[in-house]
């Protein structure tokens, strides 16, 4: 009999290993820089949970290359989305931790996966109640496509083709894991 574990690892479709997951945040990093002429103007928001850990990954990466600190914050986004009406469960809510004035600055928003939208949308949302950025760019480590509102990441760790059936799951170091993006197939419609 295979264990549950060993089955699911036997569903899965590695995507980027822990190497080049680092080397995509070592990309983004360097276009950040290069888009926004440095750091002066700058500030990262990770939107919760993955994206909070590929900001702070994202922030060290720009302190080893240009030797500034950029801000950082964290944004929870569940009382912004748009299924809050339709859902089952309750949602958990998270802190949201923003310790600088968002206005006038480019922020950058991060998130690991970007799917229908519908999470940037609510990141956007509760990004301009804090105040008005100059502007508003989105890096995130996988673009599966399937959106379902007009939203593009400025910043793409990688395009990843998927079917709706498919879930695209990060595995990060911060959760206990080792660094890696997978595929997995799912027939419930639970996509990610």
């Amino acid at each position: 009999m295979i264990a549950p574990e060993k089955k699911a690892r036997d569903q899965e479709t590695l995507v980027m290993d822990a190497s080049e997951v680092a080397r995509a945040l070592t990309r983004i990093a360097h276009e950040i820089l290069e888009r926004n002429k440095g750091t002066q103007e700058i500030a990262l928001v990770g939107i919760r949970t993955g994206g909070v850990h590929l900001a702070h990954r994202l922030a060290r990466r720009i302190q080893e290359i240009e030797r500034a600190q950029v801000p950082i914050g964290e944004l929870d986004i569940t009382l912004y989305r748009d299924d809050l009406g339709i859902r089952k469960d309750q949602p958990v809510l998270r802190k949201t931790s923003i310790p600088f004035n968002v206005s006038d600055l480019n922020v950058i928003l991060v998130d690991d996966v970007l799917f229908t939208g519908r999470t940037i949308r609510a990141a956007m949302d509760g990004l301009i109640d804090l105040g008005r950025p100059a502007e508003i760019q989105l890096a995130v480590l996988v673009d599966r496509g399937h959106r379902q509102l007009p939203i593009k990441a400025t910043y793409i760790g990688k395009n990843i083709p998927t079917s709706r059936e498919e879930i695209v799951h990060v595995y990060l170091e911060e959760e206990g894991e080792e660094d890696r993006v997978v595929l997995l197939k799912n027939a419930s419609g639970g996509a990610r």
